[in-house]
C-alpha cells in the first residue's frame, strides 16, 4: 500500500515566547477569609519583590476582576500610599522611586477576590478558570459537602490573589487562612500555627520554604478527616471525606512506596517538606499538583471493594502522575507554556514505571500502549508538535 504523507497542523502566526520578566517574585504572604454568602475571598497580601536585571519604578501584577481598596509600599512599620491603574486584568503600580537589581522591596495589598463574578472559560483539560470556587457554599444541597478549593493552572491564581502569574516565577509563600472553626484547612507546606478566633472561627497558617510556581499555590477548605502517613522524616497525609476516612490506606496507602521508587529513580529525594493529598467535589480538572497539596477529584476517593476491584487504573496512575510532577513541573518547572508538554510527557511517563515495577513488564507495556494509541487516535493533536509557541 502506497504511504500518504500527512501534511503538518498549520501554526498561529501569534508567537508565545517566555514572559519577560522585570521583577521577579521572593515571597507571598497572605491573610485571607470568605464571605460565603457573596462566594468572596478577603485577603490581604504583603507581596515581595525584585528587580529581575535593571533598575525599575513599576510593577505590573495580575489581578482578575478584584475589588482594591489600597495598594502602598512597606516602609518599616509604616505604609506608604502607591499610586496604581487596574483594568480588571492587571494591576500597574507606580513604586515612586527606582529600585535597583536585586534590591528587594514589599507591596502591601488590600483586596476582595470575586470569582463567581468574573467572566472566564477554561480548556480541554481543566473545564474551567476562576481560580476560586464555592462549593454548596449555601449549604442547601444535603447531599454536597461546603468546601473551598482553588485551582491555579495555568494563570488562575490571580484570580484569588495578585501576583506575576507566569510559570517562570517563584516565590515561597505564608498563607493563614480564617476559617469556621468547624472546618480542615490545607496548604503549601507546613502547617505551623492555629490560632482560635473569639467569633467561632480558627487562623491556620501554612509556610512553604522553598520557592514555587504561583500557578501551584492552593488552598482548600472543609469537613476532611486526616490520615497521617510518613515518608522517612516528613509527613504524608491524606484529606478525605468522612465517610470515606475509614479507607484512606486504601485509596493512598502506595504513596510512600512510590515516593521511595521515584527518589530511587530519579537520584533526587522528595524535595518539600511534607505531601498532602485531598479529594473535593466537582474538581474541574483530574487532579492537580500542588506543591505538597495535590488536589485530586473524587474518583480517587474509593471504599475497599472499590479498589479490588480496580487493579491499577485511574486512580493510582494519577496518583503516580502526581506526585511526579513534585519533580518534573513542581521542582524544575518550565518557563512558558509552550513546554508544558514536557512537564506532562514526563508525569505519564512515570506511570508507566510505576505499573512495570508494582505490576510487572507487562502491566507497564500495556499501559504505555494505551496512552500511545489515546494520542496517535486524536489526529489533531498527534499532528501538533510537542513543544510549540503557536497555540490560541
Amino acid at each position: 500500500m502506497a504511504q500518504t504523507e500527512i501534511a503538518p497542523a498549520k501554526e498561529k502566526t501569534e508567537y508565545r515566547a517566555s514572559a519577560t520578566k522585570i521583577n521577579a517574585l521572593v515571597h507571598t504572604k497572605l491573610n485571607v477569609k470568605f464571605d460565603y454568602a457573596k462566594k468572596h475571598l478577603i485577603g490581604k497580601e504583603w507581596v515581595t519583590l525584585k528587580p529581575y536585571a535593571y533598575a525599575t519604578d513599576s510593577l505590573t501584577l495580575d489581578a482578575k476582576g478584584m475589588d482594591i481598596r489600597n495598594v502602598s509600599l512597606v516602609n518599616g512599620t509604616s505604609l506608604q500610599s502607591l499610586k496604581y491603574d487596574y483594568d480588571q486584568q492587571q494591576l500597574k503600580i507606580k513604586l515612586g522611586k527606582k529600585f535597583l537589581p536585586g534590591q528587594s522591596y514589599t507591596v502591601f495589598i488590600d483586596y476582595t477576590a470575586k470569582p463567581d463574578e468574573l467572566k472566564v472559560k477554561g480548556s480541554a483539560a481543566i473545564t474551567d478558570a476562576k481560580g476560586l470556587y464555592f462549593i454548596n457554599a449555601d449549604g442547601k444541597d444535603k447531599d454536597k459537602p461546603v468546601q473551598i478549593w482553588t485551582q491555579g493552572e495555568t494563570e488562575a491564581s490571580s484570580v484569588w490573589f495578585p501576583t506575576i502569574d507566569r510559570p517562570n516565577q517563584k516565590t515561597t509563600s505564608e498563607i493563614s487562612i480564617t476559617v469556621p472553626a468547624k472546618y480542615v484547612t490545607l496548604s503549601n507546606g507546613k502547617l505551623t500555627t492555629q490560632v482560635k478566633g473569639t467569633d467561632g472561627t480558627r487562623t491556620d497558617t501554612w509556610k512553604m520554604d522553598l520557592p514555587h510556581a504561583p500557578y501551584l499555590f492552593m488552598m482548600a477548605v472543609g469537613d476532611f478527616k486526616i490520615y497521617k502517613d510518613k515518608w522517612k522524616d516528613k509527613e504524608v497525609s491524606y484529606y478525605l471525606e468522612p465517610a470515606y476516612a475509614p479507607y484512606a490506606k486504601h485509596s493512598f496507602g502506595t504513596t510512600p512506596e512510590m515516593m521511595t521508587f521515584f527518589s530511587g529513580k530519579l537520584g533526587i529525594d522528595y524535595p518539600w517538606n511534607k505531601y498532602s493529598q485531598i479529594v473535593v467535589r466537582d474538581f474541574v480538572s483530574g487532579a492537580m499538583e500542588n506543591t505538597t497539596a495535590t488536589l485530586h477529584g473524587e474518583y480517587v476517593q474509593r471504599t475497599d471493594r472499590e479498589v479490588l476491584d480496580e487493579y491499577f487504573g485511574q486512580a493510582e496512575s494519577t496518583i503516580a502522575h502526581e506526585l511526579f510532577h513534585h519533580w518534573f513541573g513542581d521542582y524544575v518547572t518550565a518557563e512558558s507554556w509552550s513546554n508544558l508538554t514536557v512537564n506532562e510527557s514526563f508525569a505519564n511517563f512515570s506511570e508507566v514505571m510505576w505499573a512495570e515495577y508494582k505490576y510487572g513488564k507487562d502491566a507497564g507495556d500495556a499501559h504505555n500502549f494505551e496512552d500511545m494509541a489515546n494520542y496517535l487516535g486524536t489526529k489533531d493533536d498527534a499532528l501538533k508538535n510537542l513543544v510549540r509557541f503557536h497555540y490560541t
